[in-house]
């Protein structure tokens, strides 16, 4: 009988239990005991202190993906090579790592275990974004072959559950998913205070950087803004019609942004891009350099860093997008990190027209009561429909 079931026996007087949380330190260490390993994915919020402790105990067991289904094939590589890797996963990325899923791993047979957050849970309040995926994602895991439970919040049942799920890989050669509910992990606390301020200059931040560059561009510019604070810091401060707030669909506003510009000719575009999102979504930066006669100027607000999910570090630090966006035929590029440089970049790139990047090197860090977006996500696409059929 479960928990929840034999609570219903007790008095009224009884005080209910505070729910079980495990400890980011005890599930990486139950994994590695039960031979799993090497780790890699994706942040979410609720598997951010995994990733922290991963990332502070046993950085060269993690490896930072840029989008889901590379860590699923990254993943499918090591069990070749003889490991047992464990992915790590929002459930919107689901639907970034379905290919590898079924026609990687389910058709080699290349067992992999999946750590899959449960955000939009039914019953549970979210984000908009979140409400179909979290309807269907056990269905969708048991679709494609992916056994699935919930993570166990007891570690004694969790060490049985993952020798059960370590049976069923070996005996099926498929992945099996281990779904992760809101508040399942202890928030993690690394030794000795976490990660040094990177040395140098200190650099603006994102709300201060979206600013600067609204204030510089064209008021008739149709402005697209990627998910997540970037949208939320754009509406609260510098809200218009001519917005677009994209939520969810993490590295897709710089391709609606092109396909904007393609066909609204004649107003200038601007896309506000992250660079979590801009590496989960390369290609997209093939396509603005291949119609880099279109009017679109790509603004990449570069904090090294998954922000929303507690500051796990991108993989942007060692690329350089200037030289990616010119091999890909852009216009042109710049790499700013002042605010000055910024409102002139914004400036010529307008002025010049043509695909032009702006790799905007900011510092992470945000306001702590930053709200939730106020308007609808579908009343902004037809605000923003209305902006551009005027």
């Amino acid at each position: 009988m479960s928990a929840a079931t034999t609570a219903t026996t007790a008095t009224t007087t009884t005080a209910a239990a505070p729910p079980r949380v495990l400890r980011a330190r005890t599930l990486v260490e139950l994994l590695q005991a039960h031979g799993h390993g090497p780790f890699t994915g994706v942040p979410c919020s609720f598997l951010g202190p995994v990733i922290s402790c991963l990332e502070a105990e046993h950085p060269q067991e993690y490896v930072i993906a840029a989008n889901e289904g590379e860590a699923v094939a990254l993943a499918a590589g090591a069990h070749l090579a003889g490991r047992r890797p464990v992915v790590i996963l929002q459930n919107s990325g689901l639907g970034n790592a379905v290919n590898p899923l079924t026609s990687l791993c389910h058709t080699l047979r290349l067992p992999v275990l999946l750590l899959v957050t449960w955000r939009g849970r039914p019953g549970h309040p979210d984000e908009p974004q979140h409400e179909l995926m979290g309807r269907i994602t056990p269905d969708m895991l048991t679709a494609m072959g992916v056994r699935n439970e919930l993570l166990p919040d007891d570690p004694a049942l969790l060490a049985q559950r993952l020798e059960a799920a370590a049976e069923h890989m070996a005996a099926t050669g498929l992945p099996f998913a281990f779904i992760v509910p809101k508040g399942a992990i202890a928030p993690y606390e690394a030794p000795g205070g976490g990660r040094a301020p990177a040395p140098g200059p200190p650099l603006m931040k994102r709300a201060g950087a979206i600013g600067h560059i609204v204030s510089a561009m064209d008021p008739h510019t149709l402005l697209v803004a990627t998910t997540g604070k970037t949208a939320r810091e754009l509406e609260r401060d510098r809200d218009r019609p001519e917005n677009l707030y994209v939520v969810g669909s993490m590295g897709c506003a710089s391709s609606v942004a092109l396909g904007v510009a393609m066909h609204a000719r004649g107003r200038p575009v601007a896309v506000l891009d992250g660079d979590g999102a801009a590496l989960m979504r390369l290609e997209a930066m093939a396509a603005i350099g291949r119609h880099h006669d279109t009017d679109l100027c790509h603004i990449l607000l570069d904090n090294e860093s998954y922000e929303s999910t507690g500051g796990q570090p991108t993989a942007s630090a060692g690329v350089d997008f200037a030289a990616i966006a010119a091999a890909c035929g852009y216009r042109d590029t710049h790499d700013v990190a002042d605010a000055e440089a910024l409102r002139a970049a914004v400036l010529r790139a307008q002025r010049d027209g043509g695909a032009q990047l702006i790799r905007v090197r900011i510092a992470p860090g945000s306001d702590p009561n930053l709200g939730r977006p106020a308007l609808a996500p579908p009343a902004s696409a037809a605000r923003f429909k209305e902006a551009i059929a005027r």
